[in-house]
This record gives structure tokens, sequence and C-alpha cells, in this order.
């Protein structure tokens, strides 16, 4: 597994600090996010998930963490929207240029509005996808908040 990736380049570009940490992706797990965080050892709250959707048509990342669903109203609304839903697997892919399942909220080939539970800034550390499948990289919440530029809300429903 290569560990430099479009979203370890772009943290490196802005100067955030990270460590790699990997692991065995299953590809068959009920919950990608769960099985990471199980994995890693670490609390399902520090482990996020990025989800790719769009707010009155328009591309949206949402992370969140991998115990917590995202209302749609509420997703919605942090973009200044009337609805929200989750965008296809195929246009996720086309637009991140990651798998789904590989997906980071950074080095996207297409930078969109990011929204970040604020839950996640109560963490010492957090965990998001590192571009690829059984990749994760651990950094501070507030640099996470910070390089995406995500507005911070409840997201969770």
């Amino acid at each position: 597994m290569s560990k430099t990736t479009q979203a370890t380049l772009a943290l490196k570009r802005v100067g955030v600090a990270f460590t790699l940490h990997t692991y065995d992706y299953d590809p068959d797990a009920p919950s990608i996010g769960l099985q990471a965080a199980a994995a890693l050892g670490e609390p399902p709250a520090r482990v996020l998930k990025t989800l790719m959707a769009e707010v009155d048509g328009r591309p949206v990342c949402a992370v969140v963490p991998s115990d917590r669903e995202v209302s749609m109203k509420r997703l919605a609304a942090a973009f200044g929207g009337k609805s929200a839903q989750m965008m296809r697997p195929a246009d996720a892919e086309r637009l991140t240029g990651y798998h789904v399942g590989g997906i980071s909220p950074f080095g996207q080939r297409k930078r969109v509005p990011t929204a970040l539970e604020e839950t996640a800034m109560a963490e010492p550390h957090v965990y998001v996808n590192g571009g690829q499948r059984g990749l994760q990289l651990r950094l501070a919440p507030g640099d996470l908040r910070a390089a995406l530029g995500a507005v911070v809300v409840p997201l969770g429903s």
C-alpha cells in the first residue's frame, strides 16, 4: 500500500501535522467506519467517515463520527439549502478521484464545501480516510477544520 496519496500531499502542502495508520480493510463489513475504528482500537467518535452528498443539487462533503448518521435536513441547513441527499457512489468517485471506502476529505479532484460534525471538535485527535482503503490519517480536529475550511455544525440525526 502506498503511503503517498493526494490526501497526504494536500496536507503536506498546507503544513498540517498528521500520522499514517493502516488496517486490514474489510469490503464486506456492514460499516466501514466502525470496522476501521475497531481495527485501530479507537472509539468510533474519533474515527470519522467522509460522506459525499448534494445540497440543492450542489456537491458537498460531510465529515462525521463513524457511529453517527447524518440528518439531511441539518446538512442542507449547514449550507443554506432546502434539501440534501447522498451522492450516488459512482458520482462520488468521479468527483473526488477516490474509491468508495477510501474517500478522503483532503485532496479531492474538486474542492467542495465541507461540514464537520461539531462533536468531533471535543476529541483530542481524530482519524479521517487517507485516500485509500485501509489508510487513515490521525490529526488534531482543529487542524482538520482549518485545512478543510469546514463549517462546524451539529449534523447528527
